[in-house]
């Protein structure tokens, strides 16, 4: 079967990843209904979930942690089966809530061996909702396009981008404040607004340049 990108991850005006920085992000193998292979992205936040979007269900899904470049396969590569897939139940394939949850079958050291990655990529916690105050600067990270008119990357991508104040994306007609956040590119302030999709780690603290937790979240950003 083909490989075929879902057309929905976009990382644009970021730079590729360290290898290796970020084990909990997650890449998906999906069998649909129809026996077409496609890829999505995703994130685990406990030992046993990912998080991802829900138009990423399928007949199956396979789970690939500690990757890098998709395309050549490395020994850090941990691949898990998924057992449960749990879409938001009020999701529609045209609207929001565009978000679910996979259950994997865990492999007993693959939790140390997150934990001990010597890069900066500790698996993110499960953390309580907390509202994020405009300004403070985030990241984005996955396989998408680094261009709107570009393949998919087979390295993994992040970009930073700074919450912004909802009346910045007020010219989106389909954009809700209480269900997403205006979020924009401060290297590229000179591009059209766009949309971005992908996992969002942020670090709450006091002050934006205080560590903090990271907190993360999918799907639809307004940037």
């Amino acid at each position: 079967m083909e490989m075929v990108e879902t057309g929905t991850w976009r990382i644009i005006g970021g730079t590729e990843s360290k290898p290796h920085s970020r084990p909990y992000m997650a890449y998906l193998e999906i069998v649909t209904s129809r026996e077409k292979q496609v890829a999505c992205g995703g994130f685990l936040i406990r030992r046993d979930f990912v998080l991802t979007a829900a138009h990423c269900a399928g007949r199956s899904v396979t789970v690939t942690l500690r990757a890098h470049n998709i395309q050549k396969k490395e020994d850090t590569w941990q691949r898990l089966e998924v057992i449960k897939q749990f879409p938001y139940p009020k999701y529609d394939p045209v609207g929001l809530h565009n978000i679910m949850l996979l259950k994997v079958q865990i492999l007993l050291p693959l939790l140390h061996s997150l934990q001990s990655d010597p890069g900066r990529g500790d698996t993110p916690p499960s953390t309580p909702v907390t509202f994020i105050h405009p300004g403070r600067m985030c990241q984005v990270a996955g396989w998408g396009r680094t261009g709107v008119k570009e393949p998919a990357s087979s390295t993994l991508q992040e970009v930073k981008l700074r919450l912004m104040e909802p009346r910045a994306c007020s010219h989106f007609p389909a954009f809700d404040h209480n269900l997403q956040l205006c979020v924009g590119n401060p290297q590229t302030q000179n591009l059209p607004l766009r949309e971005t999709r992908g996992a969002l780690f942020c670090v709450l603290g006091p002050p934006p340049s205080s560590p903090g937790s990271p907190l993360t979240g999918p799907g639809s950003m307004r940037s």
